[in-house]
């Protein structure tokens, strides 16, 4: 029996994870070029398309339904609420000190979770690597985000 997408996706998003750890912990340098936003841009884009597509299939109580359906739905709810809290309060002084607002930045986390928190990273490093590049080069004019 041939596996389906639901088996085949949670695989590949686990190799995706596991190369993309071992990426930044044996190249300290990886996430420091300039184009490096556009991977958690891309990512976020690309989980808000599976999103849409899961919502517009099975509505949007399926959410809470799964989160309060057992102990591991409980867990894994837990585990999602813990993981992009401390991400957000590790981001928070990286966005404010770029010029972010972070009101409106929780705002869509909370609502969004991962795909908000995603393009909040997006749009920092976007941010910081404008900021360098206008410090690299301090009589040219840069481009308004």
């Amino acid at each position: 029996m041939e596996p389906s997408l639901y088996q085949t996706l949670p695989v590949i998003a686990l190799a995706g994870f596991v190369a993309a750890g071992f990426l930044v912990c044996l190249r300290p340098s990886a996430g420091t070029a300039p184009s490096a936003w556009m991977l958690p841009a891309g990512l976020a884009a690309m989980f808000l398309a599976w999103s849409a597509f899961t919502l517009a299939g099975q509505g949007l109580a399926g959410v809470w339904a799964e989160h309060t359906r057992n102990a591991w739905g409980n867990q894994i709810w837990f585990d999602l609420l813990l993981a992009v809290g401390c991400a957000f309060v590790l981001l928070a002084p990286r966005a404010r000190a770029a010029g972010m607002r972070l009101v409106p930045w929780f705002v869509i986390i909370a609502c969004t979770g991962c795909i908000g928190l995603m393009a909040m990273l997006a749009r920092c490093m976007f941010l910081e690597m404008r900021a360098a590049n206008a410090a690299a080069a301090p009589g040219m004019r840069s481009v308004r985000a």
